[in-house]
């Protein structure tokens, strides 16, 4: 194999150090001039501002009461009616069913608004996430 066979060497880009190697970083010398605008000395970072999570508490208070006034919304259909007192037989039970059937459509109604409320409170997030984001 003669010298036109073998392949070139690589080459890298940039400018080359004819000295020899880098020295190492605690040997270069200190940078002239000011240093940059948010720089600290000391090799610390300013920290960040801790984020306050308001609508995550919002949002939970929000939860927490739709979740009792559901609980308590169904636990007021138990027992027996004060208008179903004194009836017997078949008035009593077709009076009751008709007092559980109430319940159950003010339960329902009372979920049906806390999903309209959740899907409200999720749009007003979407809009102010993306009003606040930096460009």
């Amino acid at each position: 194999m003669g010298k036109r066979d073998r392949a070139p060497e690589p080459q890298s880009w940039g400018p080359r150090n004819p000295q020899g190697p880098t020295p190492p970083p605690d040997a270069w010398p200190p940078p002239e001039g000011p240093p940059p605008s948010g720089y600290q000395q000391g090799g610390t970072t300013p920290k960040p501002k801790k984020r306050h999570r308001i609508f995550l508490w919002l949002f939970l208070a929000v939860q927490i009461l739709f979740l009792i006034w559901v609980i308590t919304g169904a636990a007021s259909g138990s027992g027996t009616p004060e208008g179903c007192r004194g009836l017997t037989g078949d008035d009593l039970e077709l009076c009751e069913d008709a007092g559980d059937v109430g319940t159950t459509i003010g339960v329902g109604l009372v979920i049906g608004l806390w999903a309209a409320v959740d899907i409200i409170l999720g749009f007003t997030y979407l809009i102010y996430r993306l009003a606040s984001r930096r460009a």
